[in-house]
């Protein structure tokens, strides 16, 4: 008797949600706490926390309609068998086009475009009541209809752009790949990622962005000079101009070896009206170049996806799987996407693993900035981020220990303040 594949994944994926959503249930309650946690009095305005209160439960009572509405329609694709509907539909369309529906580059392209169609659909209530409703409503919101619409459109252009070549490479190499698949497999996602971080900043980016750069001042001496006493190679400063879109505000940097960029956001310079606190936040950025925290996460990325590529060579020709899901044919995207599904729980340990990680990091990048001497302006621009944020003052543990790649503000400041307690 062949093993249920289908319905095993529909219950891990209903396990997970049950989980998860007892999670949401715990930082629920701990959203609507009437009171600041105690490290955050006198700290965090009480203006700043009931308005960051009311955004938090917004956008909980939102997440929890979301989830369910998607949890609904994943298993019901599954189970009513839409996928492979899906794909004999998009033979269908190649026939009456006229292309040879036989060619499984030009069916997985149908497919694909299908399906994207479908997701943008089905995405969009949800998009729209995000951002012109919840963002709006808290005064975060930026952007128009009309620039949401064209980044929308933007974004399907681009993978119109990119999608096809990438799919047919990889379709090609399954189907050539032999005993070696999966080091080909990973051999090319390995270039694509490179390529990909390489061209992003300077030929995507820019399409829904623009990207200037930081003027001469004080600002913008103080970082070179902060760069330079560590020396990290930058080579351009970057303002983006993310306040078209979002008040939120972010820094990040980027680039190979020695052709380094930071990015800031007009929206961080414009919140944390102290120099120093601008260059604090830089400081904790380039501590994770230092201490190589950038390269362990891309290492960790490029053995996870190779590991997967290697379970990928073991089911790619298990008829049992593909019969499952409601497939007589064995489609090399279909192996990659019921393969994936096949590996859910997996990937929440590995996700919820390399948040683990990702926290230790966030601490001793904060610890790294504080050794440079910017301890009280790192502290005071996490308090001015994390108030003008709007982010959640109360967490639950549970919560945070499984969904969060950063600390929440309290346990940041508490490690700060443990190792100022230390120096003294």
């Amino acid at each position: 008797m062949a093993f249920p594949y289908m319905e095993a994944v529909v219950g891990v994926m209903i396990l997970v949600y049950i989980f998860e959503t007892y999670l949401d249930l715990r930082q629920h309650a701990a959203l609507k706490l009437p009171t600041l946690p105690k490290t955050l009095e006198g700290v965090i305005s009480q203006e700043k926390f009931e308005k960051s209160r009311a955004y938090s439960i917004d956008k909980s009572n939102f997440h929890f309609v979301k989830q369910f509405v998607t949890i609904i329609m994943d298993s019901a694709i599954l189970l009513f068998g839409v996928f492979p509907w899906f794909w004999k539909k998009s033979g269908d369309v190649l026939e009456s086009t006229g292309l040879d529906a036989e060619n499984e580059i030009y069916l997985t392209l149908a497919f694909l475009a299908g399906v994207m169609i479908l997701s943008q659909i089905t995405d969009l209530p949800f998009s729209l009541y995000s951002t012109f409703v919840i963002e709006e409503r808290h005064g975060f919101n930026k952007q128009t209809i009309w620039l949401f619409f064209r980044d929308m459109i933007k974004g399907m252009i681009l993978a119109m752009v990119i999608g096809p070549p990438v799919v047919a490479a990889i379709i090609l190499i399954v189907q050539k790949g032999g005993p070696y698949l999966a080091i080909y497999l990973w051999g090319f996602m390995f270039i694509l990622s490179l390529v990909m971080m390489t061209i992003y900043p300077v030929l995507i980016a820019p399409l829904f962005n623009k990207f200037t750069p930081l003027p001469e001042g004080e600002l913008r001496t103080k970082i070179e000079t902060l760069a330079s006493s560590l020396s990290f190679p930058l080579k351009k400063l970057f303002v983006v101009d993310g306040s078209t879109r979002s008040s939120h505000s972010n820094a990040y940097m980027y680039g190979f070896f020695k052709n380094k960029r930071i990015v800031l956001y007009d929206t961080l310079i414009q919140q944390c009206k102290n120099v120093e606190e601008v260059v604090a936040v830089i400081a904790h950025e380039l501590g994770h170049w230092k201490l190589n925290h950038t390269m362990f996460s891309f290492i960790a990325v490029q053995v996870i996806t190779f590991l997967q590529f290697g379970g990928y060579t073991f089911v790619k020709n298990s008829k049992d799987l593909f019969m499952s899901f409601g497939f007589d044919t064995q489609p090399v995207l279909i192996g990659l996407i019921l393969f994936q599904h096949t590996l859910i729980p997996i990937q929440h340990l590995l996700s919820f693993g390399l948040n683990l990680v990702s926290r230790a990091f966030e601490f001793q990048a904060d610890a790294f900035a504080k050794k440079l001497g910017y301890s009280k302006p790192l502290r005071d621009g996490l308090v001015k981020l994390q108030e003008e944020n709007l982010s959640a003052m109360n967490t639950d543990p549970w919560y945070s220990a499984y969904h969060y790649s950063h600390p929440p503000l309290v346990e940041r400041l508490a490690a700060i303040d443990e190792a100022d307690k230390k120096a003294d």
